[in-house]
């Protein structure tokens, strides 16, 4: 008998510029995750709500982690890169030379983080025209998109800056151009943070209006006038310099890019879910939302016709599964939050020194530590008497106030570690809460969830995921490979190669299912109470502002 000459494994990369760190992965055709290398990148923050980041420091990054992760690999067996990033705004001069977006004139700086918050006054300006474009953002621009960005560039460092700009990136779109020389910009980025319409471009009408004229007048080459769906080959691949970098061949397929989030969602939202008994088994994909947890939170759910959700982003045609329209809701603290509660506890050194003697990270600790005080009763009852608010950083959906602050209701004399524990679990239970508020703000505008996919950092953790479990009434699939973002960057690339029909068909081959966490039904009742409590929290709030306002 002779044997088949078995065919080599095609293998794809994946690159995520996430909020601290770059990572990179090598991803086979089936979905699996090969190796994977990470690097921090450095945030500069120099003052409140300005958050910066260097282009440099980053494209760095994604060379260094590439070249970890193909490192002893067949080159002949790699068939094409996909990048995601976060939506951040790269600032570049007409020779592509990074300018300052800062009044310090430091050049290196030249990214505007996602989280800065710094152009306040221009949102609510561009808000208050109340132009149609609004519509497509949930009613109202957040902070964190573009427009107002380049307008408080253009108000703020006129000539430093806004003068003497070629090029305004979305991260993503950087990426892409970095590695093929080639400025077009994906749909997603240009749809989502930008105002770009899928069917009818740009309008103009819309920058004449807050004041960007400016962009205009030269056919928007300076945001972006070639628009990509995501997943196409962008140009002929990696150019000979990019390629060098990278530390692989000259010409291999390059997609243009997602979001970060977006790519999440391309990760998990598709995934084959026969045989685990999931309610959205045998449904349309519009039945699933794609939640992707980790600085941030972002909640993906897609329709086959556009639906207005009041305070949600979106409708977006084609933004992240090509043919359906995407609304995203969001929270614009979460991982950080959590960070942020823990780390700013009294009792945070003596958690630090247990953890480290028990060889587990804070956060495993925490949660045996719950397990062990709750005695008889469910983890989840210990905060009966103590509620957050998680909006520490102002509100993205469904409210859309980034005035609102964070509220905590239940505080006590006591500052062990039992208090930070509770405080920790209170936490996670006002971010599941906030996503509770959001999908159910989206199905009474039409959305028909019934399935929750996770993925993102906070999805490592059993605690935060059984609380959305519990508190949403839904079950929470898990994806095999825990770098659903890196899978769907590199589903990207294998659809730029051309291996896969379709995005469909690679998200299906190349989105695994490893668990299901159920919801307890018989805690419905006390969470329903809790939601309760958490919509008069923000009543409360609103409340004694009119309050001191009147003053």
């Amino acid at each position: 008998m002779h044997s088949e000459k078995q065919a080599p494994v095609k293998y794809y990369i994946g690159i995520d510029v996430g909020s601290a760190s770059v990572r990179a992965a090598l991803v086979d055709e089936f979905g699996t995750v090969v190796a994977h290398a990470d690097q921090p990148i450095q945030i500069w923050e120099p003052q409140p709500d300005h958050y910066e980041q260097s282009s440099a420091d980053i494209w760095a990054a994604c060379c260094s982690v590439t070249k970890k992760v193909v490192c002893g690999v067949d080159a002949s067996q790699i068939r094409g890169v996909g990048f995601d990033a976060t939506c951040s705004l790269v600032v570049l001069d007409k020779k592509f030379q990074p300018l300052a977006v800062n009044c310090e004139g430091q050049t290196n700086r030249n990214v505007i983080m996602w989280m800065d918050h710094r152009a306040v006054s221009q949102v609510e300006r561009i808000n208050a025209t109340q132009h149609k474009v609004l519509s497509y953002v949930g009613g109202a621009m957040s902070v964190e998109m573009q427009p107002p960005k380049l307008l408080w560039l253009k108000e703020n460092l006129q000539e430093s800056c806004w003068e003497k700009a070629g090029y305004f990136f979305d991260l993503p779109d950087f990426l892409s151009w970095k590695a093929t020389g080639v400025t077009a910009r994906s749909l997603c980025t240009v749809v989502c943070k930008w105002t770009y319409s899928s069917d009818g471009g740009w309008d103009d009408s819309f920058w004449k209006m807050i004041g960007l004229e400016d962009l205009v007048k030269d056919k928007y080459e300076k945001i972006g006038n070639h628009i990509l769906s995501p997943g196409e080959p962008v140009g002929k691949g990696l150019t000979l310099g990019a390629a060098k970098d990278l530390g692989l061949p000259e010409g291999i397929a390059v997609a243009a890019s997602l979001i970060d989030a977006h790519a999440g969602g391309l990760g998990v939202i598709g995934a084959d879910v026969k045989g685990h008994n999931l309610p959205c088994e045998n449904q349309p994909i519009t039945s699933r939302v794609a939640m992707i947890c980790g600085t941030s939170s972002c909640h993906m759910g897609v329709s086959e016709a556009p639906i207005f959700v009041p305070g949600v982003w979106g409708p977006y045609f084609s933004a992240m599964v090509p043919g359906l329209w995407l609304n995203e809701g969001g929270q614009s603290a979460t991982g950080k939050l959590i960070d942020h509660v823990v780390r700013g506890h009294v009792a945070f050194p003596e958690l630090q020194s247990k953890a480290a003697a028990s060889a587990q990270n804070i956060y495993t600790y925490l949660n045996s530590h719950l397990d062990m005080i709750k005695k008889s009763l469910p983890v989840g009852f210990l905060t009966v008497d103590l509620h957050v608010w998680p909006d520490f950083h102002g509100n993205r959906s469904p409210l859309t106030d980034l005035t609102l602050k964070g509220m905590v209701v239940g505080l006590t004399l006591s500052q062990g570690l039992d208090e930070l524990a509770l405080i920790y679990l209170a936490t996670i239970q006002g971010i599941a809460l906030g996503t509770r508020h959001i999908l159910e703000t989206m199905q009474a505008a039409g959305h028909h969830i019934n399935t929750l996919f996770l993925c993102g950092g906070l999805s490592k953790n059993p605690l935060f995921v059984q609380m959305h479990a519990d508190i949403t009434g839904k079950p929470v699939v898990l994806s095999k490979e825990v770098e659903s973002v890196l899978v769907g960057a590199a589903i990207l690339g294998a659809c730029a190669s051309g291996d896969f029909a379709s995005i469909q068909e690679a998200m299906e081959k190349m989105g695994r299912i490893g668990r299901v966490v159920q919801p307890s039904r018989e805690h419905k009742r006390f969470y329903d109470k809790k939601y309760e409590v958490f919509l008069k929290l923000v009543e409360h709030q609103r409340e004694y502002r009119s309050i001191m306002n009147s003053f």
